[in-house]
């Protein structure tokens, strides 16, 4: 289906005054659709669910995590203290080879000039200082993982 298609269904529904709409065709593909209900002041405008074809689910699966209730969202995760941030693109590393310690770890007292760990952009090694006194509460950022400007690295408290 087409979005053109989906955008005349669409218009039909609302002329209509139809609310809910499922459309089965005979390859498999699904659509579903739901208008906004006028007397609920936040009910989302649409809802749309389709199933695509079953090539196209084959290659591009649709799973998506689920949060279980016991487990914090990203926004109810603590967010007191400050953070040390990434100063430019690159990959962030907790130690200056594999072999050797982590800069930090949780619980190590920091100031200023404490090197938290190193970023590495372009082949180049670049050493992050803390820039504040404190202690680290959280390390935000695995090992070896890419980072961008401003990316949170470590929670200071």
């Amino acid at each position: 289906m087409e979005l053109k298609q989906v955008k005349e269904l669409m218009a039909a529904m609302e002329k209509a005054g139809i609310k809910r709409l499922r459309v089965k065709e005979t390859d498999g593909y699904e659509l579903e659709m739901e208008r906004k209900d006028e007397s609920a002041p936040h009910a989302p405008a649409a809802v749309y669910h389709h199933t695509p074809h079953p090539e196209i689910h084959s290659r591009f699966p649709t799973h998506r995590p689920e949060y279980r209730q016991d487990e914090p969202r990203a926004e109810e995760k603590k967010t007191d203290g400050k953070f040390v941030t990434a100063p430019l693109v690159g990959t962030m590393y907790h130690a200056a080879s594999p072999e050797d310690a982590a800069f930090v770890k949780i619980g190590d007292r920091i100031d200023e000039n404490t090197i938290v760990c190193i970023i590495e952009a372009m082949k180049v090694m670049n050493e992050v200082k803390a820039g504040m006194s404190g202690t680290i509460a959280e390390i935000l950022i695995d090992n070896a993982h890419p980072v961008e400007f401003g990316t949170k690295l470590f929670r200071v408290v």
